[in-house]
């Protein structure tokens, strides 16, 4: 599908993943509302966008407020009239293991990770029903698929978002609307950043380059699969462990918890 001035929404576009997808896009002549809840930093993005030519909405919002959301919902649709590609990625991660972690601490990673892509796709939805085409590409993490000691919150939301988008693309059948996930390993971005992980290693030799992750996104917003694992090979070990659970989760769970000490 030829992105040439289709209408391309990300949240969580000022930094790291969200910044790179932006940047992909717009090379590629898309027309972009960039979402996230610094608005210096999108700003700042506008600006480096400008060599492509393309038009480019900056939309301050924060994700985990439904009013914020569908403010911004509005004023994307009042400037294109439309959208193609909702690329929901706005998301964190806070350290710490359950009985450390305070309620509110659970609470904000959920509904910024989680409600936030259902409120963004609330809003968008009926749009792309009326046009019956588009795509939702869902920006999880291989941690959709593996329950990993010290984030356990941030497991669970995109656990859930992987298990609505499988939900939401059923529902979707015989439509033109298509729901992808994309779930990468570790990347080299903020993600780290947060007081929380200040005494952990921040990546590992195999951490991904935010562009790759970008890349992937783009391959997404065309495509009929459910879930995209990048890097690929790390399907077998998402395949493995949902095929011989009682192998694989001890084996990781050991990992991790040496990891933490």
């Amino acid at each position: 599908m030829p992105l040439k001035d289709k209408i391309v929404v990300i949240t969580g576009a000022s930094s790291g993943i969200g910044k790179a997808a932006a940047i992909e896009f717009a090379k590629k002549g898309a027309k972009l509302a960039i979402i996230s809840r610094r608005k210096e930093k999108l700003e700042e993005l506008q600006k480096s966008l400008a060599q492509f030519s393309t038009e480019v909405l900056v939309c301050p919002c924060d994700v985990s407020d439904k009013e914020s959301v569908k403010k911004m919902s509005d004023a994307v649709l009042e400037k294109f009239g439309k959208i193609d590609i909702l690329v929901n990625n706005a998301g964190f991660a806070i350290y710490g293991t359950v009985a450390n972690l305070t309620i509110e601490q659970i609470e904000s990673q959920m509904q910024t990770n989680y409600f936030g892509m259902i409120y963004c796709t609330k809003n968008f939805l009926p749009i792309l029903q009326q046009q019956n085409s588009g795509h939702i590409v869902n920006v999880a993490s291989v941690a959709a698929s593996f329950g990993l000691p010290g984030i356990a919150p941030y497991c669970a939301s995109k656990f859930a978002m992987l298990g609505f988008s499988e939900g939401l693309k059923h529902e979707l059948r015989g439509t033109k609307i298509g729901v992808t996930v994309v779930s990468p390993i570790m990347v080299r971005t903020n993600f780290f950043d947060h007081e929380s992980f200040a005494k952990m290693p921040k990546y590992s030799p195999t951490s991904l380059d935010p562009k790759t992750v970008a890349n992937a996104i783009i391959r997404a917003s065309e495509s009929s699969r459910l879930e995209i694992i990048v890097p690929g090979i790390v399907r077998i070990g998402v395949w493995l462990k949902h095929t011989i659970p009682f192998v694989i989760n001890p084996i990781m769970g050991a990992a991790f918890r040496k990891l933490q000490k």
